[in-house]
C-alpha cells in the first residue's frame, strides 16, 4: 500500500506582497508485513486540506490479542488525522488530537471485551507552511535527514531508551537487550496518556522519516541515513528501507512515511 501526495504551502514568514515563498512537501508511505508476523498490526496515514495548504502524517503500531492491535492502529490513524484537521495547530491542540486519539482506542477496549487491553503507540507529523510539529507515544520514532545529518527527533518511550538516558545500559547493549520491545507509554492502553510533542522551523532539502519499530530493530540509524542520504523517488527509498529490514530478518511489521521539504 503505497500513497503520495504533494501540496504547495505559503511559508509562515513576511514577504513582500509582490513575492511568495512557497514550501513543497512531497510524502509517501508504506506498510509491509514482515516475514514472521501472521498479520499486520501497523497503520499509516496522510492527508492535507487544501484551502490551509496543510499536511498530516502518522505512524502507529498495535498490540493487542486476536485482531485487537490492527484494530487499535487504524482507530488512532483515523481519529488523529481527524482531530489534527480541526482548527488552528499548536502545541495544544496537538496534544489534544493525541487524546482523541488514545479516547477512540481506549472507548473501544472498554466497549468490546475481546479488544481489552489493545493499544498502539503513535508519532505524527503536522505541517503548516514552513511550521512543523511532531509527537510521539511508544517507540515509533521519527528522524529528519538535514544538510546530510540524521538527528532523531523522538526519544522512544521504552524501557532500554530510558536505561540508555540514564547511563544504565549503553546504546549497543539496548540492541540487544531482551527487553528491548518493552514500551513504557501507549495509546489507549490507559483513559489518559501524555505525548512528547516538538514544534520547529521545516527548511527546504529536509527529509524526514516517521517508522514503526519494525523498521529500527533490524536497520541501525547509519544505515536508514545512508538510504535517506541516496534518496531520489521517495517509493523506491521506502522499497529500499524495507527491503533492507526484511533482508535482516522481518522480524515485525514494517511501516514507513517520507517527507520531504522544497
Amino acid at each position: 500500500m503505497v500513497a503520495q501526495l504533494l501540496v504547495q504551502a505559503l511559508q509562515g514568514r513576511q514577504m513582500p506582497e509582490n513575492q511568495q515563498a512557497v514550501l513543497e512537501y512531497e510524502a509517501a508511505g508504506a506498510s509491509d508485513q514482515g516475514r514472521t508476523r501472521k498479520t499486520n498490526e501497523d497503520n499509516y496515514g496522510l492527508n492535507i486540506r487544501n484551502s490551509e495548504g496543510a499536511c498530516n502524517f502518522v505512524v502507529c503500531d498495535g498490540m493487542g490479542g486476536a485482531a485487537a492491535g490492527e484494530v487499535a492502529s487504524r482507530l488512532a490513524v483515523d481519529a488523529m488525522l481527524s482531530a489534527m484537521n480541526e482548527g488552528v495547530l499548536t502545541l495544544e491542540t496537538f496534544q489534544q488530537a493525541v487524546a482523541a486519539a488514545n479516547h477512540s482506542v481506549h472507548d473501544s477496549a472498554v466497549q468490546d471485551p475481546s479488544r481489552a487491553g489493545m493499544g498502539t503507540t503513535l508519532v505524527a507529523m503536522a505541517t503548516r507552511g514552513n511550521r512543523a510539529w511532531v509527537a510521539h507515544v511508544g517507540d515509533s520514532r521519527c528522524y529528519r535527514l538535514r544538510d546530510s545529518q540524521l538527528e532523531r527527533l523522538t526519544h522512544d518511550h521504552s524501557l532500554v531508551d530510558e536505561q540508555v538516558r540514564l547511563g544504565q545500559l549503553t546504546p549497543a547493549q539496548a540492541e540487544t537487550s531482551p527487553m528491548r520491545n518493552v514500551i513504557t507509554r501507549a495509546v489507549g492502553t490507559q483513559d489518559e496518556v501524555a505525548a512528547d510533542l516538538i514544534e520547529f522551523v521545516a527548511m527546504p532539502g529536509d527529509l524526514y522519516l516517521l517508522a514503526s519499530d519494525g523498521l529500527m530493530r533490524e536497520v541501525n540509524d547509519e544505515q536508514i541515513a545512508g538510504m535517506l542520504r541516496a534518496a531520489g523517488d521517495l517509493e523506491e527509498t521506502l522499497a529500499q528501507l524495507i527491503g533492507a529490514a526484511n533482508e535482516a530478518g522481518g522480524h515485525d511489521n514494517i511501516t514507513c512515511v517520507l517527507v520531504r521539504a522544497r
